[in-house]
């Protein structure tokens, strides 16, 4: 498997592209329960492949490449990138998992990404492995499933290239109170602890997608509700937790911390960091997260890039 330090990528493959479309990549036709179970008992279907399962289950929807990283993290020995993806190929054509890929005037995506099928959920359930999968899941766009992408990249740097990283959620709930609605952070969360000590990231993915502007003035909104409003347990938190914004690159960084200004959506009692799918690539983590600070010369904001020891191997 390519490193991600090997990786020489300009642009994010999470970054969104002018008319791009989701395409099917997965098994037409029917198949019964009663051929799945005979694979199972003939060994066709192993524990390895529960483990995929799973991981599915949590993340919704995942690339092989984030897939072996998970299985590799978690001690689950799959022998090989090619290996793993034989795996899927099997679950697959049994219907158990779904596949697609990205499609533009730019051509194919380079990657193929995973969901359950309803066969994935019945085993899973059969295991009493929560499962709250429903076919109308599979049915969400381009936009949404590529912020999950993107979120997942930046759990995975964490959790392989952050010596304090304790545990991580894939879908962190919060709550606005003075607008009553819950909310989740579309990049997940991850807990870093060092001393005895631990502080929260969460991770909201922002996408240049159709009227992205305005859904991210509605998001901000929220985030700002949760944020001046918070009293200790709120949404599980003992402590205000470190908002970060993964952005699709250093030039979308800057369209959304204008939009955060010219909005008025500072958040009072936190500073705002900034990040990108690409600085995720980095080595270490220590570096990857920005801040805009005010010149008191200029009185112009300036992009810093800001060390953060707690984020070193």
């Amino acid at each position: 498997m390519v490193e991600d330090s090997e990786i020489k990528a300009t642009v994010s493959p999470f970054a969104i592209r002018e008319g791009e479309i989701k395409v099917f990549d997965g098994k037409d036709g029917y198949v019964s329960m009663n051929q799945i179970i005979n694979r199972i008992n003939i060994g066709h279907i192993n524990d390895i492949h529960f483990k995929i399962m799973e991981l599915v289950n949590e993340f919704e929807f995942i690339t092989s490449r984030q897939l072996y990283q998970m299985l590799e993290w978690k001690g689950i020995e799959v022998g090989s990138q090619d290996k793993l993806n034989n795996k899927l190929e099997q679950l697959v054509k049994t219907k158990i998992l779904t596949r697609y890929y990205f499609n533009s005037e730019e051509g194919k995506g380079i990657y193929r990404i995973y969901c359950l099928e309803k066969m994935g959920k019945y085993l899973l359930n059969s295991r009493g492995i929560e499962c709250k999968w429903q076919p109308t899941d599979n049915t969400k766009p381009v936009a949404m499933i590529k912020k999950r992408l993107a979120g997942n990249q930046t759990i995975i740097a964490y959790l392989k290239k952050v010596k304090a990283f304790d545990s991580y959620v894939t879908k962190p709930s919060f709550t606005a109170k003075q607008a009553g609605k819950v909310f989740k952070a579309t990049g997940g969360s991850v807990k870093l602890t060092k001393n005895n000590k631990s502080i929260e990231f969460v991770f909201e993915v922002v996408r240049r997608e159709d009227d992205w502007e305005k859904k991210f003035v509605d998001k901000m909104k929220l985030y700002k509700d949760f944020y001046e409003n918070f009293q200790v347990g709120d949404s599980g938190y003992n402590s205000l937790p470190q908002l970060i914004l993964i952005c699709e690159d250093e030039r979308n960084m800057a369209e959304a911390f204008k939009i955060i200004v010219m909005n008025k959506l500072e958040i009072s009692n936190i500073k705002l960091y900034f990040s990108t799918d690409l600085r995720q690539n980095q080595e270490t983590l220590e570096k990857t997260l920005v801040e805009f600070k005010l010149d008191p010369e200029t009185q112009k904001y300036k992009m810093e890039n800001i060390e953060v020891k707690l984020l070193g191997l």
